[in-house]
Protein backbone atom coordinates (compact mmCIF):
# COMPACT_ATOMS: atom_id res chain seq x y z
CA UNK A 1 0.00 0.00 0.00
CA UNK A 2 1.44 3.37 -1.03
CA UNK A 3 0.53 6.11 1.47
CA UNK A 4 -1.47 8.94 -0.01
CA UNK A 5 -0.47 12.57 0.28
CA UNK A 6 -0.65 13.99 3.81
CA UNK A 7 -3.75 16.12 4.33
CA UNK A 8 -3.47 19.70 5.60
CA UNK A 9 -1.88 19.78 9.09
CA UNK A 10 -4.23 20.36 12.02
CA UNK A 11 -3.79 21.19 15.67
CA UNK A 12 -5.61 18.09 16.89
CA UNK A 13 -6.50 14.65 15.56
CA UNK A 14 -9.25 12.77 17.39
CA UNK A 15 -9.90 9.06 16.87
CA UNK A 16 -13.47 7.91 17.54
CA UNK A 17 -16.87 9.60 17.16
CA UNK A 18 -18.71 8.38 20.23
CA UNK A 19 -19.57 10.47 23.30
CA UNK A 20 -15.88 11.15 23.99
CA UNK A 21 -14.82 12.13 20.49
CA UNK A 22 -17.76 14.44 19.88
CA UNK A 23 -17.30 16.35 23.12
CA UNK A 24 -13.54 16.64 22.55
CA UNK A 25 -14.27 18.03 19.09
CA UNK A 26 -16.72 20.54 20.57
CA UNK A 27 -14.17 21.71 23.17
CA UNK A 28 -11.33 21.92 20.65
CA UNK A 29 -13.48 24.07 18.37
CA UNK A 30 -14.24 26.45 21.26
CA UNK A 31 -10.49 26.73 21.89
CA UNK A 32 -9.99 27.81 18.29
CA UNK A 33 -8.07 24.69 17.29
CA UNK A 34 -8.19 23.12 13.85
CA UNK A 35 -9.40 19.54 14.25
CA UNK A 36 -9.96 16.35 12.27
CA UNK A 37 -11.96 13.53 13.83
CA UNK A 38 -11.51 10.06 12.28
CA UNK A 39 -14.22 7.41 12.71
CA UNK A 40 -14.20 3.83 11.43
CA UNK A 41 -17.99 3.55 11.10
CA UNK A 42 -20.18 5.24 8.52
CA UNK A 43 -21.98 7.15 11.26
CA UNK A 44 -21.31 8.72 14.66
CA UNK A 45 -22.29 7.07 17.93
CA UNK A 46 -19.41 4.89 19.06
CA UNK A 47 -20.63 1.85 20.97
CA UNK A 48 -24.24 2.85 20.24
CA UNK A 49 -23.52 2.79 16.53
CA UNK A 50 -22.07 -0.73 16.58
CA UNK A 51 -24.18 -2.47 19.24
CA UNK A 52 -27.65 -2.80 17.69
CA UNK A 53 -28.55 -6.22 19.10
CA UNK A 54 -32.09 -6.95 20.33
CA UNK A 55 -32.71 -5.43 23.75
CA UNK A 56 -29.61 -3.21 23.74
CA UNK A 57 -29.97 -0.34 26.17
CA UNK A 58 -27.82 1.58 28.62
CA UNK A 59 -27.50 0.37 32.21
CA UNK A 60 -26.99 3.94 33.48
CA UNK A 61 -30.14 6.05 33.74
CA UNK A 62 -30.74 8.22 30.68
CA UNK A 63 -31.04 11.45 32.66
CA UNK A 64 -27.45 10.94 33.82
CA UNK A 65 -26.03 9.14 30.79
CA UNK A 66 -26.08 12.35 28.78
CA UNK A 67 -24.02 15.48 28.33
CA UNK A 68 -24.09 18.20 30.95
CA UNK A 69 -21.97 20.79 29.12
CA UNK A 70 -24.94 22.53 27.48
CA UNK A 71 -27.92 23.63 29.54
CA UNK A 72 -29.87 24.22 26.32
CA UNK A 73 -29.25 20.63 25.26
CA UNK A 74 -30.37 19.33 28.64
CA UNK A 75 -33.57 21.32 28.47
CA UNK A 76 -34.54 20.52 24.89
CA UNK A 77 -33.96 16.76 24.83
CA UNK A 78 -36.67 14.49 26.24
CA UNK A 79 -35.72 10.94 27.20
CA UNK A 80 -38.57 8.46 26.87
CA UNK A 81 -37.51 5.87 29.47
CA UNK A 82 -35.51 5.56 32.64
CA UNK A 83 -33.02 3.43 30.68
CA UNK A 84 -32.94 4.49 27.04
CA UNK A 85 -32.74 1.85 24.30
CA UNK A 86 -29.87 1.85 21.80
CA UNK A 87 -31.81 3.51 18.99
CA UNK A 88 -32.79 6.45 21.19
CA UNK A 89 -29.23 7.00 22.43
CA UNK A 90 -28.02 6.92 18.83
CA UNK A 91 -30.63 9.55 17.90
CA UNK A 92 -29.41 11.68 20.78
CA UNK A 93 -25.76 11.48 19.68
CA UNK A 94 -26.72 12.37 16.11
CA UNK A 95 -28.77 15.28 17.43
CA UNK A 96 -25.70 16.54 19.29
CA UNK A 97 -23.55 16.23 16.15
CA UNK A 98 -26.10 18.26 14.17
CA UNK A 99 -26.95 20.79 16.86
CA UNK A 100 -23.33 21.82 17.33
CA UNK A 101 -22.41 21.47 13.65
CA UNK A 102 -19.72 18.89 14.38
CA UNK A 103 -19.96 16.81 11.20
CA UNK A 104 -17.86 19.15 9.06
CA UNK A 105 -14.72 18.09 10.94
CA UNK A 106 -15.58 14.35 11.04
CA UNK A 107 -14.31 11.89 8.44
CA UNK A 108 -16.30 8.65 8.50
CA UNK A 109 -15.34 5.19 7.23
CA UNK A 110 -11.75 5.91 8.18
CA UNK A 111 -10.01 3.28 10.31
CA UNK A 112 -6.64 4.21 11.78
CA UNK A 113 -3.82 1.72 11.18
CA UNK A 114 -0.89 3.53 12.81
CA UNK A 115 0.23 6.68 14.58
CA UNK A 116 3.84 7.83 14.83
CA UNK A 117 5.33 10.65 16.89
CA UNK A 118 8.12 12.69 15.34
CA UNK A 119 10.61 13.94 17.92
CA UNK A 120 11.95 16.76 15.73
CA UNK A 121 8.58 18.37 14.96
CA UNK A 122 6.77 17.18 18.12
CA UNK A 123 3.83 16.16 15.93
CA UNK A 124 1.90 12.98 15.19
CA UNK A 125 1.45 11.34 11.80
CA UNK A 126 -1.65 9.16 11.62
CA UNK A 127 -2.02 6.71 8.73
CA UNK A 128 -5.34 5.04 7.93
CA UNK A 129 -5.93 1.56 6.55
CA UNK A 130 -6.66 3.21 3.19
CA UNK A 131 -3.22 4.86 3.27
CA UNK A 132 -4.37 8.41 3.97
CA UNK A 133 -2.01 10.45 6.15
CA UNK A 134 -2.94 13.07 8.75
CA UNK A 135 -0.60 15.42 10.61
CA UNK A 136 -1.46 16.89 14.00
CA UNK A 137 0.21 18.31 17.09
CA UNK A 138 -2.11 16.56 19.54
CA UNK A 139 -3.56 13.07 19.21
CA UNK A 140 -6.64 12.29 21.29
CA UNK A 141 -7.74 8.66 21.56
CA UNK A 142 -11.51 8.60 22.06
CA UNK A 143 -11.67 4.95 21.06
CA UNK A 144 -13.79 3.65 23.92
CA UNK A 145 -13.34 0.91 26.51
CA UNK A 146 -15.61 -1.67 24.86
CA UNK A 147 -15.07 -1.25 21.13
CA UNK A 148 -13.04 -4.27 19.95
CA UNK A 149 -15.25 -7.39 19.98
CA UNK A 150 -13.82 -10.73 21.02
CA UNK A 151 -14.35 -12.83 17.88
CA UNK A 152 -15.91 -16.27 18.24
CA UNK A 153 -13.23 -18.94 18.26
CA UNK A 154 -14.94 -22.29 17.89
CA UNK A 155 -13.87 -25.28 15.90
CA UNK A 156 -16.11 -25.85 12.87
CA UNK A 157 -17.78 -22.43 12.78
CA UNK A 158 -17.01 -22.13 9.08
CA UNK A 159 -19.08 -25.27 8.41
CA UNK A 160 -22.28 -23.95 10.00
CA UNK A 161 -25.05 -23.78 7.40
CA UNK A 162 -27.27 -21.42 9.37
CA UNK A 163 -26.72 -17.74 10.14
CA UNK A 164 -24.54 -16.48 12.95
CA UNK A 165 -24.19 -13.02 14.50
CA UNK A 166 -22.02 -11.16 17.01
CA UNK A 167 -23.71 -8.76 19.41
CA UNK A 168 -21.25 -5.96 18.55
CA UNK A 169 -21.62 -6.28 14.78
CA UNK A 170 -25.38 -6.63 14.38
CA UNK A 171 -27.06 -6.20 10.99
CA UNK A 172 -28.49 -2.70 10.73
CA UNK A 173 -31.74 -4.06 9.29
CA UNK A 174 -32.18 -6.35 12.30
CA UNK A 175 -32.73 -10.10 12.44
CA UNK A 176 -36.00 -12.03 12.34
CA UNK A 177 -35.73 -15.11 14.55
CA UNK A 178 -39.37 -16.15 14.09
CA UNK A 179 -39.73 -19.91 13.77
CA UNK A 180 -36.01 -20.52 14.33
CA UNK A 181 -34.02 -22.56 16.81
CA UNK A 182 -31.47 -20.11 18.22
CA UNK A 183 -28.37 -20.71 20.29
CA UNK A 184 -27.02 -17.81 22.39
CA UNK A 185 -23.43 -18.08 23.65
CA UNK A 186 -22.46 -15.69 26.41
CA UNK A 187 -24.30 -14.26 29.42
CA UNK A 188 -22.62 -10.95 30.16
CA UNK A 189 -24.58 -7.72 29.80
CA UNK A 190 -25.28 -8.19 26.08
CA UNK A 191 -26.44 -11.78 26.48
CA UNK A 192 -28.61 -10.91 29.47
CA UNK A 193 -30.30 -8.10 27.53
CA UNK A 194 -30.84 -10.21 24.42
CA UNK A 195 -32.23 -13.32 26.08
CA UNK A 196 -35.78 -12.13 26.86
CA UNK A 197 -36.21 -10.44 23.46
CA UNK A 198 -34.97 -13.38 21.38
CA UNK A 199 -37.02 -15.79 23.49
CA UNK A 200 -40.20 -13.91 22.51
CA UNK A 201 -39.33 -14.19 18.80
CA UNK A 202 -37.74 -17.59 18.36
CA UNK A 203 -39.38 -20.98 18.17
CA UNK A 204 -36.75 -22.13 20.65
CA UNK A 205 -33.80 -20.52 22.43
CA UNK A 206 -30.92 -22.36 24.06
CA UNK A 207 -28.65 -20.24 26.24
CA UNK A 208 -25.10 -21.53 26.65
CA UNK A 209 -23.66 -20.16 29.89
CA UNK A 210 -20.04 -20.56 30.96
CA UNK A 211 -20.09 -18.45 34.13
CA UNK A 212 -23.18 -17.29 35.99
CA UNK A 213 -23.08 -13.57 36.70
CA UNK A 214 -25.21 -11.44 38.97
CA UNK A 215 -28.06 -9.57 37.32
CA UNK A 216 -30.46 -7.16 38.97
CA UNK A 217 -33.78 -5.83 37.64
CA UNK A 218 -33.62 -2.45 35.96
CA UNK A 219 -37.14 -1.53 37.04
CA UNK A 220 -37.30 0.38 33.77
CA UNK A 221 -40.29 2.65 33.22
CA UNK A 222 -41.42 5.50 30.97
CA UNK A 223 -40.40 8.99 32.03
CA UNK A 224 -43.51 11.08 32.54
CA UNK A 225 -43.80 14.74 31.60
CA UNK A 226 -43.92 15.57 35.30
CA UNK A 227 -40.70 13.65 36.00
CA UNK A 228 -38.91 15.31 33.11
CA UNK A 229 -40.10 18.76 34.14
CA UNK A 230 -38.94 18.21 37.72
CA UNK A 231 -35.50 16.95 36.67
CA UNK A 232 -35.00 19.79 34.20
CA UNK A 233 -35.90 22.33 36.86
CA UNK A 234 -33.29 20.81 39.17
CA UNK A 235 -30.71 19.49 36.70
CA UNK A 236 -27.88 21.53 38.23
CA UNK A 237 -28.53 19.93 41.62
CA UNK A 238 -28.69 16.44 40.09
CA UNK A 239 -25.38 16.94 38.28
CA UNK A 240 -23.75 18.34 41.43
CA UNK A 241 -24.83 15.29 43.40
CA UNK A 242 -23.45 13.08 40.63
CA UNK A 243 -20.08 14.83 40.80
CA UNK A 244 -19.80 13.82 44.46
CA UNK A 245 -21.08 10.26 43.98
CA UNK A 246 -18.55 7.45 43.75
CA UNK A 247 -19.81 6.44 40.28
CA UNK A 248 -20.50 9.91 38.94
CA UNK A 249 -24.23 9.16 39.02
CA UNK A 250 -26.33 10.08 42.00
CA UNK A 251 -27.88 6.96 43.48
CA UNK A 252 -28.92 7.37 47.11
CA UNK A 253 -26.27 5.54 49.11
CA UNK A 254 -26.64 3.94 52.51
CA UNK A 255 -23.71 5.01 54.68
CA UNK A 256 -24.08 2.06 57.05
CA UNK A 257 -22.22 -1.24 57.07
CA UNK A 258 -24.19 -4.36 56.24
CA UNK A 259 -22.80 -5.78 59.48
CA UNK A 260 -24.13 -3.08 61.81
CA UNK A 261 -27.84 -3.61 61.10
CA UNK A 262 -30.22 -6.39 62.07
CA UNK A 263 -31.02 -9.24 59.71
CA UNK A 264 -34.50 -7.78 59.27
CA UNK A 265 -33.24 -4.29 58.40
CA UNK A 266 -30.61 -5.70 56.05
CA UNK A 267 -33.22 -7.68 54.15
CA UNK A 268 -35.52 -4.65 54.06
CA UNK A 269 -32.75 -2.52 52.51
CA UNK A 270 -31.96 -5.12 49.86
CA UNK A 271 -35.66 -5.48 49.03
CA UNK A 272 -36.03 -1.70 48.73
CA UNK A 273 -33.18 -1.56 46.20
CA UNK A 274 -34.36 -4.60 44.26
CA UNK A 275 -37.94 -3.48 43.74
CA UNK A 276 -39.65 -0.51 42.08
CA UNK A 277 -38.08 2.22 44.21
CA UNK A 278 -34.67 0.82 43.42
CA UNK A 279 -33.38 -1.30 40.60
CA UNK A 280 -30.15 -1.21 38.65
CA UNK A 281 -26.88 -0.13 40.24
CA UNK A 282 -28.71 1.04 43.37
CA UNK A 283 -28.05 -2.47 44.67
CA UNK A 284 -24.34 -1.67 44.87
CA UNK A 285 -25.12 1.28 47.17
CA UNK A 286 -27.23 -0.75 49.62
CA UNK A 287 -24.43 -0.62 52.22
CA UNK A 288 -21.10 1.14 52.32
CA UNK A 289 -18.92 -1.96 52.57
CA UNK A 290 -20.32 -4.32 49.93
CA UNK A 291 -17.20 -4.07 47.77
CA UNK A 292 -14.71 -4.20 50.65
CA UNK A 293 -16.01 -6.61 53.26
CA UNK A 294 -16.41 -10.26 52.20
CA UNK A 295 -19.14 -10.90 54.77
CA UNK A 296 -21.16 -7.84 53.70
CA UNK A 297 -20.70 -8.86 50.09
CA UNK A 298 -21.88 -12.38 50.83
CA UNK A 299 -25.09 -11.02 52.30
CA UNK A 300 -25.78 -9.26 48.99
CA UNK A 301 -24.83 -12.31 46.94
CA UNK A 302 -27.03 -14.60 49.02
CA UNK A 303 -29.94 -12.19 48.65
CA UNK A 304 -29.68 -12.23 44.84
CA UNK A 305 -29.26 -16.01 44.73
CA UNK A 306 -32.43 -16.24 46.80
CA UNK A 307 -34.23 -14.08 44.25
CA UNK A 308 -33.03 -16.30 41.40
CA UNK A 309 -34.25 -19.46 43.14
CA UNK A 310 -37.61 -17.83 43.90
CA UNK A 311 -38.04 -16.66 40.30
CA UNK A 312 -36.83 -19.63 38.24
CA UNK A 313 -39.24 -22.52 38.71
CA UNK A 314 -36.93 -25.29 37.51
CA UNK A 315 -34.49 -25.87 40.41
CA UNK A 316 -31.81 -27.25 38.08
CA UNK A 317 -31.89 -24.13 35.90
CA UNK A 318 -31.99 -21.95 39.00
CA UNK A 319 -28.80 -23.47 40.38
CA UNK A 320 -27.00 -23.09 37.05
CA UNK A 321 -28.02 -19.41 37.00
CA UNK A 322 -26.86 -18.79 40.58
CA UNK A 323 -23.33 -17.31 40.67
CA UNK A 324 -20.94 -19.49 42.64
CA UNK A 325 -19.82 -18.31 46.09
CA UNK A 326 -16.30 -17.66 44.78
CA UNK A 327 -17.63 -14.76 42.65
CA UNK A 328 -18.24 -11.79 44.95
CA UNK A 329 -21.31 -9.72 44.13
CA UNK A 330 -20.54 -6.83 41.78
CA UNK A 331 -16.91 -7.70 41.09
CA UNK A 332 -17.83 -8.55 37.53
CA UNK A 333 -19.80 -5.88 35.69
CA UNK A 334 -23.23 -6.10 37.27
CA UNK A 335 -25.89 -6.89 34.68
CA UNK A 336 -29.10 -4.85 34.68
CA UNK A 337 -32.04 -6.67 33.11
CA UNK A 338 -35.71 -6.73 32.30
CA UNK A 339 -37.26 -10.18 32.97
CA UNK A 340 -34.01 -12.09 32.41
CA UNK A 341 -34.53 -14.78 35.06
CA UNK A 342 -38.27 -14.99 34.34
CA UNK A 343 -37.43 -15.90 30.73
CA UNK A 344 -36.10 -19.28 31.84
CA UNK A 345 -39.64 -20.24 32.90
CA UNK A 346 -40.73 -20.20 29.25
CA UNK A 347 -41.34 -23.56 27.59
CA UNK A 348 -39.24 -22.56 24.58
CA UNK A 349 -36.07 -21.68 26.56
CA UNK A 350 -33.34 -24.09 27.64
CA UNK A 351 -30.11 -23.48 29.53
CA UNK A 352 -26.81 -25.34 29.14
CA UNK A 353 -23.94 -25.12 31.61
CA UNK A 354 -20.90 -25.14 29.32
CA UNK A 355 -18.50 -25.03 32.24
CA UNK A 356 -19.74 -28.48 33.17
CA UNK A 357 -20.31 -29.52 29.54
CA UNK A 358 -17.95 -27.48 27.29
CA UNK A 359 -18.67 -26.70 23.66
CA UNK A 360 -16.49 -28.97 21.53
CA UNK A 361 -17.41 -27.78 18.04
CA UNK A 362 -19.86 -26.02 15.78
CA UNK A 363 -21.39 -28.42 13.26
CA UNK A 364 -23.19 -27.76 9.96
CA UNK A 365 -26.52 -28.08 11.75
CA UNK A 366 -25.81 -26.79 15.21
CA UNK A 367 -23.49 -27.07 18.16
CA UNK A 368 -21.96 -29.97 20.07
CA UNK A 369 -21.05 -30.06 23.75
CA UNK A 370 -19.53 -32.93 25.70
CA UNK A 371 -23.11 -33.79 26.67
CA UNK A 372 -24.66 -33.94 23.19
CA UNK A 373 -25.67 -32.16 20.01
CA UNK A 374 -28.02 -29.15 19.75
CA UNK A 375 -29.80 -28.55 16.44
CA UNK A 376 -29.74 -24.83 15.63
CA UNK A 377 -30.83 -22.58 12.78
CA UNK A 378 -28.96 -19.51 14.08
CA UNK A 379 -26.19 -18.80 16.58
CA UNK A 380 -25.71 -15.52 18.44
CA UNK A 381 -22.33 -14.80 20.00
CA UNK A 382 -22.31 -12.44 22.98
CA UNK A 383 -18.65 -13.16 23.67
CA UNK A 384 -17.65 -9.71 24.86
CA UNK A 385 -14.78 -7.35 24.13
CA UNK A 386 -11.06 -6.88 24.39
CA UNK A 387 -11.83 -4.26 27.02
CA UNK A 388 -10.01 -1.09 27.99
CA UNK A 389 -6.90 -1.65 25.84
CA UNK A 390 -8.15 -3.45 22.74
CA UNK A 391 -8.85 -0.41 20.55
CA UNK A 392 -5.51 1.23 21.34
CA UNK A 393 -3.47 -1.90 20.77
CA UNK A 394 -5.27 -2.66 17.51
CA UNK A 395 -3.34 0.31 16.10
CA UNK A 396 0.44 0.47 15.73
CA UNK A 397 1.13 3.47 17.98
CA UNK A 398 4.76 4.55 18.32
CA UNK A 399 6.09 7.28 20.57
CA UNK A 400 9.52 8.78 21.17
CA UNK A 401 12.35 6.90 19.50
CA UNK A 402 9.82 4.70 17.74
CA UNK A 403 8.88 2.77 20.88
CA UNK A 404 5.77 0.66 20.46
CA UNK A 405 2.73 0.97 22.73
CA UNK A 406 2.14 -2.74 22.25
CA UNK A 407 5.59 -3.46 23.66
CA UNK A 408 5.22 -0.95 26.51
CA UNK A 409 1.91 -2.52 27.50
CA UNK A 410 2.95 -6.13 26.95
CA UNK A 411 2.60 -6.84 30.68
CA UNK A 412 -0.51 -4.66 31.05
CA UNK A 413 -1.52 -1.03 30.53
CA UNK A 414 0.47 1.74 32.20
CA UNK A 415 -0.74 5.35 32.26
CA UNK A 416 -0.39 8.49 34.30
CA UNK A 417 -3.82 9.47 35.68
CA UNK A 418 -5.48 7.31 33.02
CA UNK A 419 -5.03 10.11 30.45
CA UNK A 420 -1.37 10.12 29.42
CA UNK A 421 1.42 7.63 28.69
CA UNK A 422 5.12 8.22 29.37
CA UNK A 423 7.08 8.12 26.12
CA UNK A 424 4.07 9.18 24.05
CA UNK A 425 4.05 13.00 24.07
CA UNK A 426 1.02 15.05 23.05
CA UNK A 427 -1.13 11.91 23.16
CA UNK A 428 -4.11 11.74 25.51
CA UNK A 429 -6.56 8.91 26.21
CA UNK A 430 -10.14 9.65 27.26
CA UNK A 431 -11.46 7.32 30.00
CA UNK A 432 -8.42 5.10 29.69
CA UNK A 433 -6.94 2.41 31.95
CA UNK A 434 -6.09 3.86 35.34
CA UNK A 435 -9.17 6.10 35.49
CA UNK A 436 -12.71 5.47 36.84
CA UNK A 437 -14.00 4.90 33.26
CA UNK A 438 -16.09 1.69 33.23
CA UNK A 439 -16.71 1.82 36.99
CA UNK A 440 -18.47 5.15 36.59
CA UNK A 441 -21.15 6.90 34.60
CA UNK A 442 -18.80 7.03 31.65
CA UNK A 443 -20.36 10.16 30.11
CA UNK A 444 -19.56 12.03 33.31
CA UNK A 445 -16.00 10.66 33.25
CA UNK A 446 -15.66 11.58 29.57
CA UNK A 447 -16.64 15.18 30.28
CA UNK A 448 -14.22 15.29 33.21
CA UNK A 449 -11.35 14.03 31.07
CA UNK A 450 -12.10 16.18 28.03
CA UNK A 451 -12.34 19.32 30.15
CA UNK A 452 -9.09 18.51 31.95
CA UNK A 453 -7.21 17.65 28.75
CA UNK A 454 -8.54 20.75 27.00
CA UNK A 455 -7.56 23.01 29.90
CA UNK A 456 -4.08 21.47 29.92
CA UNK A 457 -3.62 22.03 26.19
CA UNK A 458 -4.87 25.61 26.51
CA UNK A 459 -2.48 26.20 29.42
CA UNK A 460 0.39 24.69 27.43
CA UNK A 461 -0.27 26.69 24.27
CA UNK A 462 -0.51 29.94 26.19
CA UNK A 463 3.08 29.36 27.31
CA UNK A 464 4.35 28.41 23.89
CA UNK A 465 4.88 24.77 24.84
CA UNK A 466 5.10 22.38 21.89
CA UNK A 467 5.39 19.10 23.75
CA UNK A 468 3.62 17.59 26.77
CA UNK A 469 4.76 14.25 28.16
CA UNK A 470 4.02 12.24 31.31
CA UNK A 471 7.14 11.59 33.37
CA UNK A 472 8.03 7.95 33.86
CA UNK A 473 8.41 8.20 37.65
CA UNK A 474 4.94 9.68 38.04
CA UNK A 475 3.45 7.06 35.73
CA UNK A 476 5.04 4.32 37.86
CA UNK A 477 3.68 5.88 41.04
CA UNK A 478 0.19 6.14 39.54
CA UNK A 479 0.17 2.51 38.40
CA UNK A 480 1.24 1.43 41.90
CA UNK A 481 -1.52 3.58 43.42
CA UNK A 482 -4.21 2.16 41.09
CA UNK A 483 -3.18 -1.38 42.05
CA UNK A 484 -2.97 -0.56 45.74
CA UNK A 485 -6.47 0.90 45.81
CA UNK A 486 -7.89 -2.02 43.80
CA UNK A 487 -6.34 -4.55 46.17
CA UNK A 488 -8.16 -2.95 49.09
CA UNK A 489 -11.42 -4.09 47.49
CA UNK A 490 -12.94 -7.35 46.31
CA UNK A 491 -12.84 -6.32 42.63
CA UNK A 492 -9.67 -8.23 41.65
CA UNK A 493 -11.24 -11.46 42.95
CA UNK A 494 -13.88 -11.31 40.22
CA UNK A 495 -11.62 -12.59 37.41
CA UNK A 496 -13.49 -10.34 34.99
CA UNK A 497 -12.83 -8.28 31.89
CA UNK A 498 -11.79 -5.53 34.30
CA UNK A 499 -8.65 -7.68 34.61
CA UNK A 500 -8.56 -8.86 31.00
CA UNK A 501 -9.55 -12.36 32.16
CA UNK A 502 -11.95 -12.87 29.24
CA UNK A 503 -9.16 -12.66 26.64
CA UNK A 504 -6.80 -15.64 26.25
CA UNK A 505 -3.21 -14.54 26.72
CA UNK A 506 -4.05 -11.05 27.95
CA UNK A 507 -2.09 -9.90 31.03
CA UNK A 508 -4.12 -10.03 34.24
CA UNK A 509 -3.98 -6.44 35.46
CA UNK A 510 -6.87 -4.64 37.16
CA UNK A 511 -7.41 -1.67 34.85
CA UNK A 512 -10.03 0.78 36.22
CA UNK A 513 -9.44 3.14 39.16
CA UNK A 514 -11.76 2.08 41.96
CA UNK A 515 -11.47 4.93 44.48
CA UNK A 516 -14.36 6.71 42.77
CA UNK A 517 -15.12 9.80 40.73
CA UNK A 518 -14.81 12.48 43.49
CA UNK A 519 -11.47 11.15 44.77
CA UNK A 520 -10.12 10.90 41.23
CA UNK A 521 -11.30 14.39 40.29
CA UNK A 522 -9.60 15.90 43.34
CA UNK A 523 -6.35 14.21 42.34
CA UNK A 524 -6.31 15.45 38.76
CA UNK A 525 -7.42 18.94 39.81
CA UNK A 526 -4.54 18.94 42.30
CA UNK A 527 -2.13 18.00 39.51
CA UNK A 528 -3.40 20.93 37.43
CA UNK A 529 -3.08 23.36 40.34
CA UNK A 530 0.59 22.38 40.68
CA UNK A 531 1.33 23.42 37.09
CA UNK A 532 0.48 19.92 35.87
CA UNK A 533 2.80 18.08 38.16
CA UNK A 534 4.27 14.93 36.67
CA UNK A 535 4.36 16.26 33.12
CA UNK A 536 7.42 17.47 31.25
CA UNK A 537 6.49 20.55 29.23
CA UNK A 538 8.88 21.87 26.60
Amino acid sequence: MTPQKTTAPVDMIIVGAGFAGLYQLYRARRMGLSVKLLEAGDGVGGTWYWNRYPGARCDVESLDYSYSFSEELQQEWNWSERYAPQAEILRYINHVADRFDLRKDIQLETRVASANFDDASARWTVITEAGERFDGQYLIMATGCLSIPQPPDFKGLETFKGDWYHSANWPREGVDFAGKRVGLIGTGSSGVQMTPVIAEQAAHLTVFQRTANFSVPAQNEPLTEATLAHVKAHYAERRALGREAVTGQFLSANDKSALEVSDEDRLKEFEFRWRGAGGGFRMLRAFNDLMRNPIANQYAGDFVRGKIRATVKDPVKAEILCPKPDLPFGTKRLCVDTHYYETFNRDNVDLVDVKAHPITEITPTGLRTTQGHHELDAIVFATGFDAMTGALLAMDIRGTGGQSLREKWAAGPRTYLGVSIAGFPNLFVIAGPGSPSVLSNVVHSIETHVDWISNFIEHSRSRGTRRIEAEQAHEDQWVDHVNEVANQTLYPVGNSWYLGANMPGKPRVFMPYVAGVPAYRRIIEGVAEKNYEGFAQA
